[in-house]
């Protein structure tokens, strides 16, 4: 069987490192092959490579500036890289233009601040973009959005504004804004971070009803019980490096490195 050229690494003579982390046979949606991204004299991404298969769920922790959030953006083009090479869905991802806005469109996002459209209301933030990108039907696209939001349990405010929502509630617009998009997989940064404690779980119970669905996710999160209870596989960054990745019962239960144990200690202690 050939293997995906973002499951491999490379020595410095040009030699395929064994990875350490096979993906027992699911396709792979998402690769990042030997990814670089620097901001000034900061390296924020180095040498990443990573693979995410099909409906696998990949949880990304670390400390603050480790690189988590711009791994995610650059999935998305959000942010350039420097160097390396990015594939959705066996694609590579393009640089610009209408590639870009098509492939683009087969990546969800949701960011930590909502980032819906103030002026819209809830059921017209959620049929703008497949009108236009998805081509679908006013009908089509309005049907679509009145099921995604009872999906994700606020039917009943599609004609409210943003602002009049809860916190909790615009996020869970926002996951259903994402998902009518009919994308392949959804990127997740920091989506929990700016709500108070009782509305977490319930965009947390959104997304765990995601995962349950097959969707293939990479969740960037500082919430430890959700990536222990709900990834298929935990990331662990520090210094815009991948240090270790295992499933969760291996990673919390016996984490192999020093600097994830000293993590560890710090975030659950706390």
């Amino acid at each position: 069987m050939l293997r995906s050229f973002a499951a491999q690494k490379f020595s410095a003579d040009g030699k395929p490192v064994p990875d350490s982390h096979p993906k027992q046979g699911r396709r792979p949606m998402v690769e990042l092959a030997n990814v670089t991204k620097s901001f000034g004299d900061v390296r924020a991404l180095d040498d990443v490579s990573l693979t995410v298969g099909a409906s696998e769920v990949v949880t990304v922790i670390g400390r603050s500036g480790s690189g988590k959030s711009t791994m995610c953006r650059a999935i998305n083009r959000l942010e350039t890289i420097d160097s390396g090479a990015i594939r959705i869905d066996g694609q590579p991802l393009p640089a610009e233009g209408k590639e870009l806005a098509r492939l683009r469109a087969d990546v969800g996002m949701v960011f930590q601040h909502f980032n819906l459209f103030s002026h819209l209301t809830i059921l017209e933030n959620l049929t703008l973009a497949p009108s236009i990108v998805r081509r679908l039907s006013k009908r089509e696209a309005g049907k679509q959005a009145r099921q995604l939001l009872d999906r994700v349990g606020i039917g009943d405010q599609a004609n409210k504004l943003p602002a009049q929502l809860s916190g909790g509630q615009q996020q869970r617009a926002a996951i259903a804004r994402a998902l009518a998009m009919q994308p392949k997989v959804m990127l997740f940064d920091e989506p929990t971070s700016a709500l108070d404690p009782e509305m977490i779980n319930e965009v947390l119970e959104v997304m765990t009803g995601l995962a349950a669905d097959g969707m293939t996710m990479v969740c960037v999160t500082h919430e430890m019980g959700f990536a222990r209870r709900v990834a298929d596989r935990v990331i662990f960054m520090a210094d815009g490096a991948i240090v270790e990745q295992a499933p969760p019962s291996e990673f919390f239960g016996n984490p192999r490195t020093a600097r994830a144990r000293e993590f560890l200690a710090k975030v659950i202690s706390h």
